[in-house]
């Protein structure tokens, strides 16, 4: 919360922004624009979007892990630093890049519940596929994609273990199962916060409670040809046509 003077000399607490860290890898530069659009075009609480980009976390010192065989994205680690970037403190979100928004962000935030030092998606998921994005190896473990969208409560004494020494050297396993946390301490969000596309379903019958408000194109997203006509591709597609025309106009204007 903020302090603001308003006319007449009176002051009152103004929000602070909601911080979103999305994570950035240069090969899917599209994949975090559109995705901080959506988020952007829907939310009616004020939100601060923060790429975290691994090169400028090196040249901060705060990263210096040497890249696994098995991280698809130059975010696979760096995410777990959300709340170190967040001065743990007070509520932050993480989410992959390959995310888009349908629905206002306030939604999910009314969702956060102190009681909890993190709250995900608990998916059960095992993709039969072995490979995913452009070639990128699929791996298999316990609590896959819990990590790619995470609700961090900062202030929790739990998270402020994920310092920058932890998270540069710990394992993938450590990191990605929440083992610093007991189960009881990561609070479960429906699923159309993180569907996945090709695994979850909408159901016809339910269609208001089972339509996704944030997809998950966790296999490809239509940024890579291979993956262009996948499910909600269309709609992807249409955002990403309506920030290169925002994009346009704003070079234009500047010129």
């Amino acid at each position: 919360m903020t302090n603001v003077t308003m006319n007449g000399g009176e002051t009152k607490m103004e929000k602070s922004p909601f911080k979103i860290f999305i994570g950035y890898d240069p090969k899917e530069d599209v994949a975090f624009e559109v995705c901080r659009r959506s988020i952007l075009k829907h939310s009616t609480i004020p939100v601060e979007i923060i790429p975290i980009r691994q090169n400028e976390l090196r040249t901060q010192g705060h990263y210096w892990r040497d890249r696994g065989p098995t991280e698809s994205t130059e975010f696979s680690f760096t995410r777990f630093l959300t709340p170190f970037l967040s001065d743990y403190s007070g509520w932050s979100m993480f989410v992959d890049c390959d995310f888009l928004y349908t629905t206002d962000i306030n939604e999910l935030t009314s969702l956060m519940d102190d009681r909890y030092a993190i709250m995900c998606v608990k998916h059960d998921y095992a993709p039969k596929e072995t490979t995913k994005m452009d070639g990128a190896v699929q791996t298999l473990y316990p609590r896959k994609n819990w990590s790619s969208m995470v609700l961090y409560n900062c202030s929790h004494p739990k998270n402020k273990v994920l310092t920058p020494e932890i998270v540069n050297t710990e394992s993938g396993a450590f990191l990605h199962r929440f083992m610093w946390l007991e189960d009881e301490e990561i609070g479960d969000v429906p699923f159309v916060w993180n569907f996945l596309v090709g695994h979850n379903k909408v159901d016809d019958a339910d269609l208001k409670r089972t339509f996704p408000k944030a997809i998950h194109y966790t296999l490809g997203g239509p940024w890579f040809e291979a993956w262009k006509d996948c499910e909600f591709g269309d709609l992807w597609s249409k955002e990403m046509e309506e920030w290169k025309n925002e994009t346009a106009v704003g070079n234009k204007v500047q010129a």
